[in-house]
C-alpha cells in the first residue's frame, strides 16, 4: 500500500468541500496516512478488507478470510478494517479497542491506535460518527 496515494486521496476528498471535518484533524489524519506505512518494522502481506463478514467457519481451518484485496504493507494495518466494524465499541472507547486488538494479534498498540486514528479521520468524511472517536484517539498522542 501506498502511503501517498492514500494520503493524496483522503486530501482530494477532504479539500473539495471539507464535509464539516476539523481541518486539524484532517492535516493529523493525513499525516499519520504518510508516515505509518514509511516506519513500519516490517511489511507482510494484508487482506485490507478483514471484517466478520470475510471470516467464514471452515473445515480445513477453524476459519476463512474471504474476499481479500491485498496489498503489502504494515500488519498493524489490517485490523482497523475490522475495528470500523465494531460500531458499539469503536463508539464507547476506541482507544481501549485498539489496545484490546492489538494485544490479540501481538501488535504494537500505539501503531494499531495510530492506524484507527488515520483511518477514523479518513472514514469520516463519509461517516460523521468516525469523527468523535478520531478525536479521542488523537487526543492520547499530545
Amino acid at each position: 500500500m501506498c502511503s501517498s496515494d492514500l494520503a493524496a486521496s483522503f486530501e482530494r476528498e477532504f479539500g473539495a468541500d471539507g464535509r464539516g471535518l476539523d481541518p486539524g484533524l484532517a492535516r493529523a489524519g493525513s499525516a499519520a496516512l504518510r508516515e505509518l506505512p514509511a516506519t513500519a518494522d516490517r511489511a507482510v502481506l494484508l487482506c485490507t478488507d478483514l471484517h466478520a463478514g470475510n471470516v467464514l467457519a471452515a473445515q480445513r481451518e477453524p476459519w476463512l478470510a474471504i474476499d481479500p484485496k491485498p496489498f503489502v504493507g504494515d500488519p498493524a494495518y489490517d485490523t482497523v478494517q475490522h475495528m470500523l466494524n465494531c460500531d458499539v465499541r469503536l463508539a464507547s472507547d476506541p482507544v481501549a479497542l485498539a489496545r484490546r486488538m492489538a494485544g490479540l494479534l501481538d501488535l504494537a498498540a500505539d501503531r494499531v491506535a495510530r492506524w484507527l486514528f488515520a483511518r477514523c479521520a479518513q472514514e469520516a468524511l463519509t461517516d460523521p460518527s468516525l469523527r468523535d472517536p478520531a478525536r479521542r484517539l488523537a487526543s492520547t498522542f499530545a
